[in-house]
């Protein structure tokens, strides 16, 4: 007896799939985040540390636009089950924005940390401020790929691609666009309060 696979369950297949392959690689950026965070708290025993180092102003603004790129993605994926296309293009876009200003941001809090006479490397650096660099710049370029995977959505939401049945892009987007999100939160948090 042969058995067929009709295209509702291999769409729904297809799905489990890409959300458990998405679900490791997050796990491992977790893994990473830890590590970085475990050495943060390590070093802060050392003599050079800065004990009165002040996050930047930029990186709470930063934060609140990353928070705003969860709501509008959260909106896309809910405009389009509901096969509001018009409304799916205009939040995807809006969390395109969101995400490029965020980037914007977090180099102006990079600036921000300059002006102040800290720099990454070399003769103004700390081993504080390094670790900040590191631990946002590891964040960026994580959001780097969350935006070009955005440029995806967006390319093939014009092409028709998602409608109310077929959101499996979309639902991948916002799934990775939240992990990223609530990693921020969690990340900024952590070095304002264990700073």
């Amino acid at each position: 007896m042969e058995m067929t696979i009709t295209t509702s369950e291999e769409q729904v297949r297809k799905s489990k799939s890409a959300k458990l392959i998405l679900l490791f690689a997050m796990v491992s950026m977790t893994m990473m985040f830890a590590g970085l965070t475990s050495a943060f708290v390590v070093s802060k025993s050392r003599a050079d540390w800065l004990k009165d180092f002040q996050i930047p102003s930029a990186f709470f603004f930063s934060t609140a636009v990353i928070i705003g790129c969860s709501v509008t993605f959260y909106l896309a994926k809910k405009a389009i089950s509901n096969g509001n296309r018009s409304a799916t293009t205009s939040f995807l876009l809006a969390t395109l924005v969101l995400g490029v200003l965020f980037v914007f941001l977090q180099f102006r809090g990079f600036g921000q940390i300059i002006e102040s006479g800290y720099y990454m490397t070399g003769q103004g650096s700390s081993i504080t401020t390094t670790f900040l660099y590191v631990i946002a710049v590891m964040h960026l370029l994580h959001l780097l790929g969350g935006l070009i995977s955005l440029l995806f959505i967006i390319y093939n939401h014009f092409k028709q691609k998602y409608n109310s049945t077929q959101t499996l892009g979309i639902e991948l987007g916002a799934m990775y666009w939240h992990f990223l999100d609530l990693l921020w939160v969690l990340l900024f948090l952590f070095l304002y309060f264990f700073k």
